[in-house]
């Protein structure tokens, strides 16, 4: 006798011609699990009609107009479905349709340039926001904040860096050119220092205008946001000048690398100054310290990876480096929040 095995659950005991009838009615599969009574390991129910010598064979219901009728058009075509406010809202056909249409309503806009190149960075941008959301958002994440950070950022950075020049202000930018190491001091407290600092404009405001207490993870995802924000500015900046300098073949993996990697170890920078900073909210005591880590270790991780980008397998390591940190100041965020209080 066999007993057949369906969401944990046997059902039986069948005899194997039994077997052989329900197969046929097609209300049992020959994939289905399946034991026999003095058996120690599950086989399946096609198994045991094989091995007794059985042949299944399911009696089809009608011709094929008819199996299809009985189907039925709102199977096939589920119109109502389609059409109900609670499939637009679907976070996953909003993900889908996002991602996979975006480029193609952007074949079909007639702009070129700047424009162009922005298009291209804001759709890299957009799958990264997509995860991060998917990934790191609270029940405190608000979508009109976050999309506002997105472009509040790259506005004050425009302004910033375009019309004020402020890299120019900055004098630890002489060192960037001055071989290595010596270099890492104009990368952190130059270029690490001036960027990450903007990307934290955006965060500090979020706080100043809280209404509740901010938790870590949330502070991390608007950091995730700013950083992101930044790398589309990047991203396009290198785009039109260092990228289009290189042969087409060099161009065109540049312009994908860096629109892929840029806004990911922005955000991953910046996502780590979002915590100190959430840190420093929670625990005014400490927040002075807890705002110095917020700038200094983010900085420390762009300069050290700016300056050594060059040397292969190095740069990696300083990625993989920042990115164990985020993760593991997320996953001890409790036991940090105890030692503080107490």
């Amino acid at each position: 006798m066999i007993f057949v095995i369906r969401n944990s659950q046997r059902f039986g005991p069948y005899s194997e011609q039994t077997l052989l009838s329900y197969v046929n009615q097609g209300q049992i599969l020959i994939q289905d699990k399946a034991i026999a009574d003095n058996d120690t390991v599950e086989h399946t129910v096609g198994f045991y009609l094989k091995r007794a010598g059985l042949t299944a064979k399911v009696v089809h219901k009608g011709n094929i107009l008819s199996q299809l009728k009985h189907i039925g058009s709102e199977l096939i075509f589920p119109k109502t479905a389609m059409f109900s406010k609670q499939f637009i809202s679907d976070q996953r056909f909003l993900i889908l349709a996002l991602v996979g249409l975006l480029p193609m309503v952007i074949m079909n806009i007639p702009l070129g340039g700047f424009f162009l190149f922005y298009e291209v960075s804001l759709y890299f941008s957009i799958i990264w926001g997509l995860f991060f959301y998917a990934s790191f958002k609270t029940q405190q994440v608000v979508l009109s904040t976050t999309v506002t950070v997105f472009f509040i950022t790259q506005i004050c950075v425009f302004i910033a860096w375009d019309l004020l020049g402020l890299p120019n202000l900055n004098p630890f930018y002489a060192f960037i050119e001055s071989p290595f190491p010596i270099n890492i001091i104009g990368f952190t407290f130059g270029v690490g220092l001036t960027e990450e600092f903007a990307k934290m404009l955006p965060l500090l405001i979020i706080i100043r205008k809280a209404k509740e207490p901010l938790i870590p993870q949330t502070m991390v995802f608007y950091g995730l946001m700013s950083g992101i924000a930044f790398g589309v500015y990047e991203g396009v900046q290198y785009q039109m000048t260092v990228n289009a300098q290189q042969a087409y073949d060099v161009s065109f993996f540049l312009n994908i690398a860096r629109l892929t990697s840029l806004p990911f170890l922005h955000a991953c920078w910046c996502g780590i100054a979002g915590y100190f900073l959430a840190f420093a909210q929670l625990y005014p005591k400490y927040r002075r310290g807890l705002w110095i880590l917020a700038i200094s270790i983010p900085m420390l991780i762009h300069g050290i990876y700016d300056s050594v980008s060059n040397i292969p397998i190095v740069h990696l390591a300083v990625v993989v480096l920042g990115l164990m940190l985020l993760t593991v100041y997320l996953k001890q965020g409790v036991n940090y929040q105890s030692k503080l209080r107490n």
